[in-house]
């Protein structure tokens, strides 16, 4: 295994770790001394946090799951790229020879919110982590998402609606936006675990 490869393991290894981090659980105990596992649909997102807590812890909740995924991406990007391929950033844009380890480093971010190692392997629904870590991966795919969700849920009034559109939708955009084949199949994944995670 080539030290690109190395560094892409280690830094979606803290993908999983950073993303699994359970904000919405944290904030909704914090700000409203409540277990959102035990309220409402049981979930750890924003939704669940709204109903169940209110806005404010709401807003902190989509900020911070969509924060950390955005955050790791960034790091992984300037890391990876310093420490695999000279500081040559460019090596992983999505278009890229090398932009496969970025669809990876996201395939870790959406596994570590959903099956968090900090909450038995339960976690939320990917949603807001996804966004944030698709701003971090290439953020035009990350407007197609919003514009998606959007489209779907103004009509309905229903973010589940809005959100499986918006995952179903995501290689559609990679691959609208040129990332070859290789870089879609860890983010096509990264959407079926998404999608999944809506089963209920």
């Amino acid at each position: 295994m080539g030290t690109l490869e190395l560094w892409t393991a280690a830094f979606t290894l803290g993908a999983y770790l950073v993303c699994g981090i359970p904000f919405g659980l944290i904030i909704a105990i914090l700000m409203g001394h409540v277990d959102v596992r035990k309220v409402g649909s049981g979930n750890i997102g924003t939704t669940n946090v709204a109903r169940e807590v209110g806005k404010g812890a709401a807003a902190a909740t989509l900020l911070c799951d969509a924060g950390k995924g955005l955050v790791w991406m960034l790091v992984a990007r300037y890391a990876v790229a310093a420490l695999a391929l000279g500081g040559d950033v460019a090596a992983l844009d999505h278009t890229a020879a090398f932009g496969v380890a970025m669809s990876v480093v996201f395939l870790g971010c959406i596994c570590g919110h959903v099956f968090s190692p900090y909450l038995h392997f339960h976690g939320g629904k990917g949603i807001a982590v996804g966004f944030g870590a698709a701003l971090g991966l290439y953020w035009p795919v990350a407007l197609g998402l919003l514009a998606v969700f959007i489209v779907f849920v103004a009509p309905t009034r229903y973010v589940s609606a809005g959100s499986l559109a918006a995952a179903a939708s995501l290689p559609v955009w990679c691959l609208f936006f040129g990332f070859p084949l290789v870089s879609v199949a860890p983010v096509t994944l990264a959407a079926v675990i998404v999608i999944w995670s809506h089963r209920e």
